[in-house]
């Protein structure tokens, strides 16, 4: 579980032309499948989660899912941060967003090769170390990734500096496992930046994996 356990958490979090940056809230249906044999399919989706809610503000961002394993992450801007809460631990994880143990290989962008929710989408495919990424999106979901230009951890600034954009689908294949995230919907709201405050007096020990 050590093993797998960095890998997961970039593909959770990554679950992320216009001037204005979008503000509010992306919901994603997440699958899983696993490609060990001490895990299926439904265990490794049921600790993870099938659902998740996805909050942005400026350079912030948090994300809420239901799975058994993590509760939350958070992206602390200022910090260059990414916290994940364990359900097992009241001690917040806490990864520095500097570092990136990937590698991108080879970058490939398709135009218009599907709709999701309405939005014509472009396919943004990057071949890394860890394996197969592709990431949809549409830039009527706008994001200045100059507030990310500090956040390699998941090749999250390699992403967004390529689509400007949030996501609507994301697909993630490593040996350990395959990970499809879909949206299924979005709304623009104001979001109170105390929102994206950690808990007070919260404790945090650093993920060394």
């Amino acid at each position: 579980m050590t093993k797998i356990l960095p890998f997961l958490l970039v593909a959770l979090f990554a679950i992320s032309g216009y001037a204005q940056t979008f503000e509010g809230k992306i919901v994603y249906r997440n699958a899983y499948k696993s490609k060990t044999p001490k895990m299926t399919n439904e265990q490794l989706t049921t600790m993870m989660g099938s659902a998740q809610e996805y909050f942005i503000k400026n350079g912030d961002y948090k994300s809420v899912t239901n799975g058994l394993f993590i509760n939350w992450q958070l992206y602390v801007n200022k910090d260059n941060k990414l916290y994940s809460k364990l359900k097992s631990s009241e001690t917040l994880i806490w990864n520095d967003a500097s570092i990136n143990t990937d590698k991108i290989l080879k970058t490939e962008i398709h135009k218009n090769v599907m709709k999701i929710l309405g939005y014509p989408c472009d396919e943004l495919i990057l071949t890394c170390k860890s394996g197969i990424q592709k990431y949809y999106f549409n830039k009527n979901l706008s994001v200045n990734p100059k507030l990310y230009i500090h956040h390699k951890f998941g090749n999250w600034y390699d992403v967004l500096s390529r689509s400007n954009s949030l996501l609507l689908k994301v697909i993630v294949e490593t040996d350990q496992f395959s990970f499809v995230s879909v949206a299924t919907g979005i709304k623009k709201m104001k979001l109170d930046e105390s929102f994206f405050d950690l808990p007070k007096n919260q404790k945090t020990i650093r993920n060394l994996y």
